[in-house]
Parts: C-alpha cells; structure tokens; sequence
C-alpha cells in the first residue's frame, strides 16, 4: 500500500499520488451563479406566512394584496419585531392585520368597516404601515 499524507491507500489515483498532496482548491458554494441554500432558506422563513384563518377572511372578505402590500407587511413585521412585539395589529390603508410576530404569520385580517365594535383584544402592539 502507498502512505499519502498518513493514511495507507490501496490504490494509485489515475491523475497520480502527487495529485493527492497538493492542497485542494475551495469548492464553489453556487458554480452555476445561483443563491446558496441557506440564503435561500433564511429569505423564505423571513417571509411573511397566513394562516388558514387569515385566507379563508380575506377570500370571503374579498381582501386582495399585491406585492407591494406584502412587502409593508414584512417591513411592519420587522419594526415590530425589533420593539420585541408578539402580537400586533398592523393598520395599513383600510385594512387591519392581527400578526403573530415570532412566527411572522397573519392570524387573521378585516377592513375597517368590518372590526367588530371597534375592539381589539390580545395585542401587545400596533404597527401603522
């Protein structure tokens, strides 16, 4: 057997051993130029998420929002999430979210002519996006 580096091996690599003792190049995170997993995966749980209570709401409320409208969302999330809010609502034009902060998920959402007397309850903030 042949010692490469400390360790026996049974066999000679075709390119040869002088190959194997050459110090290896860092392998590519992204060779084909796109986003590494973990970027990836950070962006989507940075993403804001509804539960199935807020999609029912705002298909039978007739709630519609455009990206634009997500992206106030996240940034609301985020200055509540940097006061250390849990459960806010968030007020953006005519409409009212109630969002669970450390999951980033909407609990459910109305228009303002649809809160119910005017009160809400088990909120520890407000967000005016």
């Amino acid at each position: 057997m042949i010692d490469i580096n400390g360790v026996s091996v049974p066999f000679i690599p075709a390119s040869g051993i002088d190959s194997l003792r050459k110090p290896q190049k860092a392998i590519q995170s992204n060779p084909n130029g796109t986003a590494p997993f973990r970027e990836i995966f950070e962006e989507e749980l940075n993403r804001i998420k509804f539960s199935g209570h807020a999609l029912n709401r705002m298909n039978s409320r007739e709630i519609s929002l455009n990206q634009s409208d997500i992206k106030r969302l996240e940034d609301a999330v985020n200055k509540a999430e940097g006061k250390n809010a849990k459960d806010s609502l968030v007020m953006m034009d005519e409409k009212a979210f109630i969002i669970n902060i450390p999951n980033r998920t909407v609990v459910t959402l109305m228009t303002k002519d649809k809160l119910d007397d005017n009160i809400i309850t088990k909120i520890d903030s407000a967000v005016f996006a």
